[in-house]
């Protein structure tokens, strides 16, 4: 009895999904989007920080509150671990895009540029820089006030003593108040690049949505440091 050959299967067509993410497009396309999505997690965050200005009891208010948002159909904190696994996809999401597009870049200009020649604004040059030291700073932050594994004063429940505690240590607001300064860079820088990708720029809008980016950048880097720079002075205590 002869044997039927195999008749090898046409490859599947790649998905759409993955067509998008090997794409140069798509990767600055997901960083857009996911660098959008941190941006207006930075805008409620700033806000809930700046309430530790207004005492204890304000800010160990808030601080259960966020803990009881969605209650009774959510149960306690779920809320608080949904944002946070959104946040955490959109953080490695964008982390990866940039690295992979940046392989790409140097990948595509092995050479390198003249000397003279400048290649780009300050804060394009220290992108890559300050993504480190955010990704550091991120790092710290968890260790720091969510599972409290750094702060030898922290105590469980007490959100604004333990900012305090964390604050009053002065290597450690320097280290905040370096990664906000990175921060306010990625997005001032990072405002304008998404803009460009998703299409929203134009000759005519142009100079609004610089200036908005700058505005962003400078009011959340300002609202970030004033937390720790309040502690040392003795504003917040």
């Amino acid at each position: 009895m002869a044997l039927a050959t195999r008749t090898d299967r046409p490859p599947r067509p790649p998905s759409l999904i993955g067509s998008v993410w090997r794409s140069t497009v798509g990767k600055k396309a997901v960083m857009a989007v996911t660098g959008l999505i941190m941006l207006a997690y930075l805008v409620a965050h700033v806000v809930g920080n700046l309430k530790v200005f207004f005492g204890a009891g304000e800010f160990n208010h808030y601080g259960h509150w966020i803990r009881t948002i969605g209650e009774p159909f959510l149960h306690y904190e779920w809320f608080l671990w949904i944002a946070r696994a959104g946040l955490g996809t959109a953080v490695v999401l964008h982390g990866v895009a940039a690295y992979q597009l940046s392989r790409r870049d140097l990948a595509a200009r092995p050479r390198k540029y003249e000397r003279g020649r400048p290649r780009a604004s300050y804060a394009t040059r220290t992108m890559r820089w300050g993504g480190v030291i955010l990704a550091l700073f991120v790092v710290w932050h968890i260790l720091d006030f969510t599972t409290l594994d750094v702060n030898p004063n922290a105590q469980e429940g007490r959100p604004y003593e333990n900012l305090v505690a964390s604050f009053d240590r002065p290597a450690v607001s320097a280290f905040y108040i370096v990664a906000m300064l990175a921060l306010g860079l990625h997005i001032r820088h990072g405002f304008w690049s998404a803009a460009q990708t998703l299409g929203a720029n134009s000759p005519r809008r142009d100079r609004a949505l610089k200036f908005l980016a700058n505005a962003l950048a400078l009011v959340l880097t300002c609202g970030f440091i004033a937390v720790p720079v309040g502690v040392l002075t003795g504003v917040v205590s």
